[in-house]
C-alpha cells in the first residue's frame, strides 16, 4: 500500500480528514524551505504538497506567483527540489508527499527519468496542473513504474461525462478545484462543496482533497468534514511572505508563524466531525 492510501486509510479509521498544507521550494530559500518541510508533520501536516517553482503557473493566483519567483531566485530546480525532499525522507518516512507543478520542467528533465528519481528521492504522487489526461501517456507509465499515483483536477465546470474519464486516469486522490478561477483569490460555500461531492463519489472511490481558496481553519475543517482533505497554499505563502525582511530574506519570525498557523489549522480539522456523503 502506497503512503498516500495508507495516510488516507488510517485517517478514515479515525474519522477525520486530512490536512494537507502546501509549501514552495525554496521560498525564500533552501535552508528555510527545507525546515519548514522537516517541521510540518510536527505541527500537524497529515500529508504535504511541495511546489516545484516554474516561471509560467498559469493555474497559480498571485501569492503563489510570488513564491514560485522567490524561489526560482533563489536557484530551485527540479533537482534541488528532490534533494529537498531525500533530506526530509532522512527522518521522516511516513508522510505522503506530493509535488504539484507544471509539464515544462519535467519534459525537459525528462519522463522516466524524472519518475524514477522523483521515486528515489522519496515522493508519492504529482499534480501536473497542465497534463491533461488525453497527453498523460507520456507520464502515465514511468509514473506507474516507479509507484508513484498521478493526482488528478477536477472542477465544479467537469460534467460528469468528462469527470469519468479524467478520474479514470487518477490515482492516489481526486483534488477537487472547488472555485472557477486561480488560487487563493476567493472560496466556495460549505454549501456548493456539499452539493458536489455526491457527484465526485459516484465517479471515483479515491479520496477527495478540497482545495483553492482554503485560508482560515474553519474553512480548512469544513472542507475536510465534507470530503477527506483540504489543501491550504496561498494563506500559508501570504504569511511567510509577510515576515519577510525588506530583502525577501527569512527571519526569526518566518518558521514560527508559518508553522503556529499550520497548527491552528490542524487543531480545527481536527476537532471537526467528518459528514456522511
Amino acid at each position: 500500500m502506497s503512503r498516500i492510501a495508507a495516510r488516507f486509510k488510517t485517517l478514515a479509521t479515525q474519522g477525520r480528514g486530512a490536512l494537507i498544507p502546501y509549501l514552495e521550494a525554496f521560498d525564500p530559500d533552501l535552508e528555510t524551505s527545507l525546515a519548514l518541510l522537516k517541521a510540518m508533520p510536527a505541527a500537524g501536516a497529515d500529508l504535504i504538497e511541495v511546489g516545484m517553482p516554474f516561471s509560467d503557473p498559469s493555474a497559480d493566483g498571485p501569492v503563489i506567483q510570488l513564491a514560485a519567483r522567490r524561489g526560482l531566485k533563489a536557484g530551485a530546480s527540479l533537482c534541488g527540489v528532490l534533494k529537498m525532499i531525500a533530506a526530509f525522507r532522512e527522518q521522516d518516512q511516513e508522510t505522503p508527499i506530493i509535488l504539484m507543478g507544471y509539464l515544462n520542467p519535467v519534459e525537459a528533465y525528462g519522463h522516466a527519468r524524472f519518475c524514477a528519481d522523483a521515486a528515489k528521492a522519496g515522493v508519492d504522487g504529482l499534480i501536473l496542473v497542465d497534463l491533461p489526461p488525453e497527453e498523460a501517456d507520456i507520464l502515465e507509465q514511468p509514473a506507474q513504474d516507479a509507484g508513484l499515483d498521478i493526482i488528478r483536477l477536477v472542477a465544479p465546470t467537469t460534467s460528469d461525462e468528462r469527470l469519468r474519464y479524467v478520474l479514470s486516469h487518477a490515482s492516489g486522490f481526486v483534488y477537487y478545484v472547488s472555485i472557477t478561477g486561480i488560487t487563493g483569490t476567493r472560496t466556495a460555500s460549505a454549501e456548493a462543496l456539499q452539493e458536489a461531492l455526491p457527484r465526485l463519489r459516484a465517479a471515483t472511490d479515491l479520496p477527495v482533497a478540497i482545495g483553492f481558496g482554503i485560508r482560515t481553519p474553519e474553512q480548512a475543517a469544513t472542507a475536510a468534514g465534507i470530503a477527506d482533505g483540504a489543501v491550504v497554499a496561498s494563506a500559508l505563502l501570504s504569511t511567510l511572505a509577510d515576515t519577510l525582511d525588506a530583502d525577501g530574506k527569512a527571519t526569526d519570525q518566518t518558521l514560527p508563524r508559518v508553522l503556529n498557523q499550520i497548527k491552528d489549522l490542524a487543531a480545527a480539522v481536527r476537532a471537526g466531525e467528518k459528514k456522511a456523503g
